[in-house]
């Protein structure tokens, strides 16, 4: 009996317009549903088996716009981390036993190869042997992705029920508020020396200062943590789920609607708006508008609220509709779809300016799930859901590859030659792709059973 783990379904009941509680949709639009279907079982039948390691472990990472493996084949936690989500939820997906082996496969590769014996924590990247790799300008250790890990361990023991990867998520819980949480000012910082302690110089150049936090961590932390507080409702996880929660809704979300990247430790704004275009275009990574964040921490927001028990959170919905509202303003393409890269606010004006308009491929995914959850929040307002039939248009169109399968890493209108660009690396795995879909393919099934 296939089993329901909806995650968005839990909206059904919190949905606030105004002072009534409503909860209605677009009538279903079967042919969307069966395509998305089809697109997540082709999505998911490309990586798997391909990207298993049976040889050391773990799931291999690069392969060339052909599928063939091409690269080093280095294993960085975040991607480790997203392949154990990806196959443990597929497995709760389908009821399949196919996806739980190489769920199973992922975790003891993490649990036995890339957890530090000696300090604890995870390593942040090893070799395809499982050898630790001191990358360059990156620390030893990184909260941002050790969230991935305690929200993939908490998926493998939702299916598997093995007591020791939740042994491992309280640990890794436990070790990050022993080193990483900011006792003084909140929050948590990212980069950390092997042994636990912060950095004492500046080691990341660009990146971030030696005690800056930042969204990218905070976001993901949030993520985890509504996860791990649901399997594990512990009094001090539902106190840093909070903590976490109240900041990136009420510090880091600004008025317009949109994530500040980087903060000083006591959450002074990172910003270079009122310097020169020179300084301004060299800090740029550190300080811009990022409309994927943006649309990915909405949904975010909404579903740590409900695991805080906070069903009547109309400011969260209100600030979560700002930022999709935002992102549909300054940073999407009217014509052909999709969401831009990048945006940044000068200081001579209040319209934004676009800074980069590639389209990736992660961004893409989280905005076709955030329109389609804000259609069901607000069936009033037409316009996110004409939003998601186009966005679901441009990914069709401009996202996937209907001759070698998986998702381009950018979208061929604005990038065309990445029709050769690799499929699969470090950074690109298919945690944003399978989570819209599934998510999507929920929320319009759930329409047509209201």
């Amino acid at each position: 009996m296939r089993k329901k783990i909806g995650i968005l379904i839990i909206f059904i009941n919190l949905v606030f317009i105004s002072d009534q509680v409503v909860f209605s949709g677009p009538d279903e639009n079967k042919k969307i549903l069966s395509e998305m279907e089809k697109s997540l079982q082709e999505l998911l039948e490309i990586w798997y088996p391909l990207t298993v390691d049976s040889s050391y472990g773990g799931f291999l990472s690069d392969f060339n716009y052909k599928w063939e493996p091409d690269g080093p084949q280095n294993k960085m936690l975040v991607t480790q981390a997203r392949q154990l989500w990806t196959t443990s939820e597929a497995s709760l997906f389908y009821d399949d036993s196919h996806y739980a082996h190489m769920a199973e496969h992922g975790f003891l590769f993490l649990k036995n190869t890339m957890w530090d014996d000696t300090y604890e924590g995870f390593y942040l990247l090893v070799n395809r042997q499982g050898e630790p790799i001191k990358p360059n300008n990156m620390g030893y250790k990184s909260t941002y992705s050790t969230a991935f890990v305690i929200y993939a361990l908490v998926s493998y023991f939702r299916l598997s029920q093995d007591s020791t990867a939740l042994d491992l998520a309280k640990k890794t819980f436990v070790w990050l508020e022993n080193h990483s949480h900011d006792p003084e000012f909140k929050g948590y910082f990212d980069h950390l020396n092997r042994d636990g302690t912060l950095p004492d110089t500046h080691q990341t150049s660009a990146r971030t200062g030696v005690r800056w936090k930042d969204q990218n961590t905070s976001i993901h932390l949030l993520e985890a943590f509504t996860v791990l507080y649901k399997v594990w409702p512990d009094p001090l996880v539902r106190e840093r789920l909070k903590e976490i929660f109240t900041l990136v809704r009420d510090t880091i979300v600004t008025s317009k609607g949109y994530l500040t990247l980087f903060f000083k430790q006591d959450w002074t704004p990172i910003s270079f708006r009122d310097s020169s275009r020179t300084i301004q275009k060299a800090n740029y990574l550190v300080d811009h508008v990022s409309f994927g964040h943006d649309v990915e921490t909405a949904y975010l927001l909404l579903e740590a609220s409900h695991a805080l028990g906070r069903e009547t959170d109309a400011k969260t919905l209100s600030i979560a509709k700002k930022m999709v509202d935002n992102a549909l303003a300054k940073g999407w393409d009217n014509d052909k779809g999709g969401f831009y890269d990048a945006g940044y606010y000068f200081a001579d004006t209040d319209t934004i300016t676009i800074m980069s308009d590639k389209k990736v491929w992660w961004v893409q995914a989280e905005g076709l799930n955030a329109l389609l959850l804000m259609s069901k929040l607000f069936p009033q307002d037409k316009k996110y859901y004409k939003a998601f039939e186009k966005q679901w248009n441009y990914i069709k169109n401009y996202m996937i590859d209907a001759q070698y399968g998986g998702w381009y890493a950018e979208g061929l209108d604005k990038s065309p030659q990445f029709t050769k660009a690799p499929k699969a690396y470090d950074w690109k795995v298919n945690y944003h792709n399978f989570r819209t879909l599934r998510n999507c393919i929920q929320m319009l099934k759930s329409s047509s059973s209201d």
